[in-house]
Parts: structure tokens; sequence; C-alpha cells
């Protein structure tokens, strides 16, 4: 059986699901992230500062306005398995399927 410690460890690393704004939010800003869109889509994304020329900084209102029309879910990572703040994020739809197919 694992220990605890082991668990919280694991459990870290490991992605998460969220709907709530707040901590979309808290997780983009903490990591310098910025709302986005792709250009003439509504597909988002989370603006890291990297040359991305087809991405468009939107406000957090239009962002997520976007989010909840189109019933999306922020899947996340806090850190990476060696313990490193992790920037990795993908929106899905409710129930698992990627938001830009």
């Amino acid at each position: 059986m694992a220990s605890t410690a082991a668990r919280r460890k694991t459990e870290d690393y490991q992605s998460h699901r969220t709907r709530d704004h707040e901590v979309i939010r808290q997780w983009a800003e903490a990591r310098d992230g910025h709302p986005a869109v792709v250009e003439e889509t509504e597909i988002l994304r989370i603006d890291f500062n990297k040359p991305e020329e087809n991405l468009r900084r939107i406000s957090w209102d239009e962002f997520f306005g976007i989010f909840d029309s189109r019933e999306l879910e922020f899947l996340y990572q806090d850190h990476t398995q060696g313990g490193k703040e992790s920037r990795f994020n993908k929106f899905v739809r409710s129930g698992g399927e990627d938001e830009d197919r």
C-alpha cells in the first residue's frame, strides 16, 4: 500500500480538471500566463509570452464567456513529475474530447 507522502507526491504531478474560473485564472497568472484565442477562431489558449503569431490576447471576461458557452473544462498539471512548476494545460469538452477538434 502506498504511503500518504508518496500518494500526495503522485497527485501533485497528475493532471486535474476544472471549470472553476478562479482556479484557472490563478493557475495561469502564477505562471505569467494570459488568456488568448487562436486568431479568427474561438479556440482558447493560455499565452505564456512565447512568440506565437497566431494568438490574440483577450480579456478574462471574454475568455470565460467562450469557455462557458462551449462547455469546456480546463485540464492542467501543477508540477512535473520532477517537481518543477508545470505549464501543461489543455481545454477539453466536458466528457473528455479535445477542444480544437
